[in-house]
């Protein structure tokens, strides 16, 4: 599936959030591997922002799930994805870093939902929506949908500067 093009149906948009869940899955199960596996290579406020991570993901998951059931899709279960994220830790010995693996994880986190807002027919914040797909009609509040993608693309924003101020002082 892809973002390139308009989302216009139920099953797509339940596709795409199903995506995003997995996509906060992958950085909460990314954040708590790094705090449990590697206390070595977390200092404290390494360990506070990973830990805040974790808790902002699990917080866009449950989100994102809520308005996946009003889509009457499923999601994914957490744990089969924590499951896939400590094998590919377990697999890859040429792991950088762990603030550079968390700017990645942020950074596809933000630029998901900036594409999926666009493929909504949502350009950005103070412009008009285009008519890509702003007149698709889904079977939840296609206004709350905008917001709940809107204020998650902005925290994760937030994310990937909070991660590149923290890597930047340390240089």
């Amino acid at each position: 599936m892809s973002l390139g093009r308009a989302v216009d149906s139920d099953r797509q948009l339940a596709r795409l959030l199903q995506i995003g869940v997995v996509l906060e899955e992958m950085v909460e199960a990314g954040a708590t591997h790094h705090v449990r596996r590697e206390p070595q290579a977390v200092d404290e406020p390494v360990t506070e922002l990973l830990a805040e991570a974790a808790e902002e993901s699990a917080e866009h998951r449950e989100r994102l799930e809520a308005l996946i059931a009003e889509l009457d899709a499923d999601s994914v279960a957490y744990e089969e994805i924590e499951a896939v994220v400590e094998a590919q830790y377990a697999a890859d010995d040429a792991f950088d870093d762990v603030l550079y693996d968390q700017l990645c994880n942020e950074e596809t986190a933000y630029k998901f939902y900036d594409d999926l807002l666009r493929a909504l027919g949502v350009t950005d914040d103070d412009a008009d929506e285009s008519t890509l797909a702003a007149d698709a009609e889904f079977s939840l509040d296609r206004d709350r949908l905008v917001e709940t993608l809107r204020e998650i693309r902005e925290e994760e924003a937030e994310g990937v500067e909070t991660v590149t101020d923290m890597m930047e002082r340390r240089t």
